[in-house]
């Protein structure tokens, strides 16, 4: 049998557990929290007075925090692409209501909630150029992105286990800077959406377990390729209005680790946390290949960590046209 066929195989025998994968990680719409939750209230005689203190209190917030926050909402906005993409993955790509096109569909709807939250924060505001932001957006959906995975559901698996933990990590970061700030409602808008992006990691990390479990060399070979290749964030392609692709992503993650929200140190941690959760020192069964990616596999986040720890991020902020200059104060 083909590596593809047995693939496919295990996809179909993981679909018999897809229902309760629902149940356990993922909310009933009536009970998840919503974006109105945490915004001014539009039908309220208060409102502009919501909207006045919002206002305020964005003021203090410091210039690269406002460009992590802009590429976080931008990042989650890309919605459609990573729909289309999992929807493509083999085993998932079925024009029926399958089991697996079910848990992208529900999976999609609480991610969307993301993206509609941050980005009417941003709106109200006004720190930002929402048309410049609106921009970059359409950009990095027309652009899609290539993240080395093709079709392969191992692969696709070990690249959402990693992406949704980071994105925890830094929906969490930018949580824990608002708090800092006084921005409390900012703090949990944003913890909450960090929350949305541990229980998903929790899932699609399960996913991996799982496969672990009947295809252990495979699984094995199909992280080792990923780690190997390095994750690609899914907004690597960013660029700002006029500019070629990928263009700002490189300032925009140096912002980012400039102010802690998402750093190279991070990229390691999870690495390893992946590591250890899936307990790769102790799958059994292996064929030789996949033992020589084992041991590849456990020497890499300390090279790795060696590598981030010469890193060297610029001092000064890149002025983004998303953020006016006059914000870094």
């Amino acid at each position: 049998m083909s590596i593809k066929n047995i693939r496919l195989e295990v996809m179909q025998f993981l679909e018999n557990k897809v229902e309760g994968f629902m149940e356990e990680y993922l909310i009933p719409v009536e009970k998840i929290w919503q974006p109105t939750d945490f915004l001014p209230n539009s039908e309220s005689d208060t409102f502009f007075e919501e909207v006045k203190e919002l206002r305020e209190l964005a003021k203090d917030l410091p210039y690269d925090f406002w460009v992590a926050m802009v590429g976080d909402t931008i990042t989650e906005e890309a919605l459609p692409t990573y729909e289309s993409w999992l929807m493509d993955v083999e085993g998932v790509d079925n024009v029926e209501r399958n089991g697996w096109s079910k848990w992208v569909r529900q999976w999609t709807g609480e991610e969307n909630r993301h993206g509609d939250v941050l980005n009417k924060y941003l709106y109200l505001s006004g720190r930002v150029n929402m048309r410049e932001v609106e921009i970059t957006t359409q950009h990095l959906i027309s652009d899609g992105f290539d993240i080395g995975t093709g079709r392969d559901p191992y692969k696709n698996f070990v690249y959402t286990s990693f992406q949704e933990l980071a994105t925890y990590v830094s929906h969490n970061r930018v949580s824990q800077l608002a708090k800092t700030y006084g921005d409390n409602k900012l703090s949990k808008m944003c913890k909450m959406i960090a929350g949305d992006e541990m229980r998903h990691h929790h899932a699609y990390s399960e996913f991996v377990t799982q496969i672990f479990k009947v295809d252990p060399s495979e699984m094995m070979l199909a992280f080792n390729y990923m780690m190997k290749n390095k994750i690609t964030m899914p907004a690597g392609f960013l660029r700002e209005s006029g500019e070629k692709i990928s263009s700002a992503f490189e300032q925009f993650s140096n912002s980012a680790q400039r102010i802690g929200v998402y750093t190279a140190n991070d990229y390691v941690e999870i690495m390893q946390k992946l590591i250890d959760k899936w307990e790769i020192d102790k799958i059994t069964g292996l064929t030789d290949e996949a033992e020589k990616a084992r041991d590849y596999l456990m020497k890499l986040p300390a090279r790795m960590a060696k590598v981030s720890e010469r890193m060297v991020i610029p001092p000064d902020s890149f002025v983004f046209k998303w953020v006016e200059p006059a914000v870094a104060r």
